[in-house]
């Protein structure tokens, strides 16, 4: 597909566009994951006082899981006009609605306060950041790869992957920051603290998203009139079958980021009685290493195949399943860490780093955001939504972690499934790229920019 840029429109590079989309998505999932560090933390004592412990994580949690019912409707939303009309301008628009959501639950008056009203409205703001957040993965992506080389899609797609676990880095560091304030005053104030800071991230993330040309193939179709009149309805009449693939293809990386990420935390100071803060550090650091393991795994996905890739990381996944909570349960601090690492940057990255060039080239470019948006958002109501919350429930119920284990194990037997009915993509050897890049040179000046 031609590339060219017009005068109005001129050619970036692609590592600016990804470095934006990755600086945007760090911004975003850092208010997202907020939400879900304080559900374990905070919002039990804060919005359900009366409930016993128990209850009262269960309904934490559940608030953190309303959002992914919320996503694909941000899906749909963000997908239809950025279909339609601008792939930047709706990640724009996700950008600033997140950013409003978490301010405002920063403010929120606790139950003490106004009653039953207060975890309503804390429900009704996290409906907000999932529709939010439903925008941007889809937009973030395609921005990345429709503006990068073809023998580098999976590269550059993997910049925005790479943007959610640094918001889980920022997101702990905040967190661990404030609780080693006074419990009185943590409780009190303290904890608002990260929601409000997000306000200053949200103007750096839209000063950056603001500077960055349109997608070049979004621009083509457009030209060419190719764009559908109802991208939803096209999508779901011929795309069917991608939609299926890449909804169940995040069931294995999607569950074991949100035990590792969410369910451990709670794990830890209740069932090991580890200090919290010594887990947020560990979460932080693997979630730091895993920063950088994306785009490495993500290089060797336009060596040897997406499919490859997605394929070998269900597999490593379900061999780390066991050993992860092993080291974790040792309770000592190298044993936390190891565990961390091994879920996060060697585990966790293998599909995460490659499922972003995998869906998105399942679909056409005329439905590809909403596609995309929504196999990645039924993904995490299939698989994101109910980790925290079952795993919770099958430690209750056996009393041990291999309970929780083997759901991390049958969850990426099936994501294994679901990737093995996708069409196989090739890899681009070191002579495909020296073609690439004689075919069109235009490629090699957008990579030195």
């Amino acid at each position: 597909m031609q590339t060219a840029s017009s005068p109005r429109n001129p050619v970036q590079s692609p590592a600016k566009v990804a470095f934006a989309s990755f600086v945007g998505t760090a911004v975003e999932w850092y208010d997202y994951f907020l939400f879900g560090t304080a559900a374990v933390l905070i919002f039990n004592h804060q919005f359900f006082p009366d409930l016993d412990p128990l209850a009262a994580t269960l309904a934490s949690l559940s608030t953190f899981a309303v959002a992914f019912v919320a996503r694909p409707l941000g899906g749909i939303v963000f997908g239809h006009f950025g279909d339609r009309a601008s792939r930047k301008t709706m990640l724009v628009w996700s950008l600033l609605g997140m950013g409003t959501a978490t301010f405002a639950i920063g403010l929120l008056p606790n139950y003490a306060t106004i009653g039953v009203w207060a975890p309503i409205l804390l429900v009704l703001l996290r409906v907000v950041q999932g529709i939010a957040v439903g925008g941007e993965w889809g937009g973030a992506v395609l921005m990345a790869l429709e503006h990068a080389p073809q023998h580098k899609k999976s590269f550059y797609a993997s910049w925005p992957q790479a943007g959610v676990p640094a918001g889980v880095v920022l997101s702990s560091l905040a967190f661990y920051l404030v609780q080693l304030l006074p419990e009185d005053q943590l409780h009190a104030w303290g904890w608002r603290l990260p929601f409000l800071f997000s306000a200053v991230l949200i103007i750096v993330g839209m000063i950056i998203r603001l500077k960055i040309t349109e997608s070049p193939e979004f621009e083509n179709m457009k030209a060419q009139r190719k764009e559908s009149k109802i991208p939803l309805v096209e999508m779901l009449r011929t795309a069917k079958r991608p939609l299926l693939i890449g909804t169940f293809a995040l069931a294995g990386s999607n569950t074991l980021f949100y035990v590792a990420t969410v369910y451990l935390l709670s794990y830890g100071t209740d069932a090991i009685e580890l200090d919290r803060g010594t887990i947020l550090l560990a979460i932080s650091v693997g979630a730091t290493v895993d920063i950088f393991a994306i785009p490495t795994v993500a290089i060797l996905a336009d060596m040897y195949g997406r499919r490859t890739m997605m394929i070998t990381g269900s597999i490593v996944t379900i061999v780390a399943a066991f050993p992860i909570f092993w080291l974790f349960n040792l309770g000592t601090t190298w044993g936390l860490y190891a565990a961390l690492i091994l879920a996060l940057p060697i585990a966790h990255s293998f599909v995460y780093a490659t499922v972003s060039g995998f869906i998105a080239t399942l679909y056409n470019p005329e439905v590809r955001f909403t596609g995309s948006s929504m196999s990645y958002q039924l993904g995490g109501i299939v698989a994101s939504a109910p980790a925290p919350i079952l795993s919770t429930m099958l430690f209750a119920e056996f009393g041990t972690f291999a309970a929780v284990a083997w759901y991390l194990i049958i969850a990426n037997i099936i994501a294994l499934v679901a990737v093995l009915f996708a069409p196989r993509d090739r890899p681009h050897s070191s002579v495909q790229r020296d073609a690439a890049r004689a075919a069109d040179p235009s490629a090699v000046l957008q990579e030195t920019k």
